[in-house]
């Protein structure tokens, strides 16, 4: 009994040895990819251009409030704004978030492909290793649009 589990515990460990042995690991730096990224830049674009319209409706608004001859005018215009306000800034917030994790899903999905491609078992983010893999980030850039 004794030395059919020690038999079995040596084949064990061997067998996961020369699986280790068959493992091929590429690493990634996703930050550099983010940032080259196309898409994010245009999002990014699209995002600053969004807050500029927001910006421009915001002042807009005040000017409309500061036209309102009573307080009372100025406080009822100044609550409708406000609630417009916020309405716009969570939908503009809302669209960026959806938009961005597409992105990220889409930059996920070229690294997988890269990866299989290349026939690599396993992707690790560069930052968290500190030696071995083979980097593939820049085969990753070319492939991401």
């Amino acid at each position: 009994m004794k030395k059919t589990l020690s038999l079995v515990l040596t084949a064990l460990i061997l067998g996961m040895g020369t699986a280790m042995a068959e493992q091929k690991i590429a690493v990634v730096d996703v930050p550099a990819i983010v940032t080259k990224s196309a898409q994010v830049q245009a999002l990014k674009k699209e995002q600053q251009t969004k807050i500029q319209d927001l910006e421009k409706w915001l002042k807009t608004a005040q000017a409309d409030v500061e036209k309102q001859k009573t307080q009372e005018g100025k406080d009822k215009l100044l609550k409708k704004y406000n609630a417009d306000f916020a309405k716009k800034k969570e939908a503009i917030a809302k669209d960026y978030q959806a938009r961005l994790q597409a992105v990220d899903k889409s930059i996920t999905e070229t690294i997988s492909a890269t990866a299989q491609a290349k026939g690599y078992n396993m992707v690790i983010s560069k930052g968290v290793v500190v030696f071995g893999g083979e980097d593939i980030t820049a085969d990753v850039q070319k492939a991401v649009k």
